[in-house]
């Protein structure tokens, strides 16, 4: 991981933890969801760098890594704070959801900072993400990778 998206992911670390010590962040039904954000961002990182993941792969991962830098999304953080990262994780989960079917399930397991079993974390967001950012909006970010 390059040193922007090192310092980009302690820092989303540490707002998302912050966030959640909050008494909005407490009372947020997508709490259990957002700790999840930095290790997916890495998760995407170490994946677009990988050279067992197909380059058409590759493009979709580092749109999702775009969209979870950029500034300007569907739901944006500078609006509505971390909650706001729910559309970041949603495109997240959805793009390696894709990738399981290209590559092995092990080299996705190989980055995961995460505590819990990436694959099942990717398959709790999906399961909630049209809840979670809204069905217009799931259409939207899924029309981003596709």
């Amino acid at each position: 991981m390059g040193q922007k998206e090192a310092d980009f992911y302690v820092k989303l670390r540490h707002k998302i933890i912050h966030w959640l010590d909050s008494k909005s962040g407490k009372s947020s039904q997508w709490a259990r969801y957002l700790i999840w954000a930095p290790d997916l961002f890495h998760l995407l990182w170490k994946l677009s760098l990988d050279e067992n993941v197909p380059n058409k792969e590759k493009v979709k991962l580092i749109a999702a890594l775009a969209y979870f830098i950029s500034p300007i999304d569907l739901i944006p953080e500078a609006i509505f704070g971390p909650v706001a990262f729910t559309d970041d994780i949603a495109l997240s989960a959805y793009v390696l959801n894709g990738l399981v079917n290209h590559i092995e399930p092990e080299i996705i397991k190989k980055y995961w900072a995460g505590d819990e079993d990436v694959l099942q974390v990717i398959k709790n967001i999906l399961q909630v993400a049209d809840r979670m950012v809204g069905q217009g909006l799931w259409n939207k970010l899924k029309a981003i990778v596709k």
